[in-house]
This record gives structure tokens, C-alpha cells and sequence, in this order.
């Protein structure tokens, strides 16, 4: 007999592997800190140039035409967050 927490327990995962699985930004337990901002920024990129009402207002702000700043947004998603940091050789 499965007791009550431990079905939950993995209701709960089953449901959080689901959405690692249908949402890549969403992390996991080794996810570090520069690829979570790294994802949060292309993310945050993504969606001001693919909403056209963001990508003029961005526009207007910097004085530039909506095609530099789409172009300048887009090539800003190669490193959003500057070179990752060093890897830890352990």
C-alpha cells in the first residue's frame, strides 16, 4: 500500500519533470547561476522582439529604427549575461 505523501510526492515530480521537459528555461537542480540569467535574459529578448507594440516602444526610447533594434536585440542573445564564467574543474 503507497501512502498518501509519497503519491503525492510523486504526483509532484512527475508534474515538475513534465514541465523541464516542455519548458527548457525552466532549470533544474544543476542549473547555475549565469544560465539561469542567461535564460531569463534571451527569454526577456525573445519576447520584445516578437511582440511588434515592445519592439516600437524599445524603438522610440533609443531613436532607432524598429529594424536596428530587433537586429541589435537579436545579436544581444548570442551572451546576453558577457562570457560564462570559468568552469570548476572538480
Amino acid at each position: 500500500m503507497v501512502s498518501l505523501a509519497s503519491e503525492l510526492r510523486y504526483t509532484a515530480n512527475t508534474q515538475l519533470e513534465h514541465l523541464h521537459a516542455r519548458y527548457t528555461g525552466t532549470g533544474h537542480a544543476d542549473l547555475s547561476k549565469y544560465d539561469w540569467l542567461t535564460h531569463q535574459h534571451r527569454d526577456t529578448l525573445s519576447s520584445i522582439v516578437g511582440h511588434p507594440p515592445l519592439l516600437s516602444y524599445v524603438a522610440i526610447g533609443d531613436g532607432e529604427s524598429t529594424g536596428r533594434v530587433k537586429f541589435e536585440l537579436t545579436e544581444r542573445m548570442l551572451q546576453p549575461c558577457g562570457p560564462p564564467p570559468p568552469k570548476d574543474e572538480d
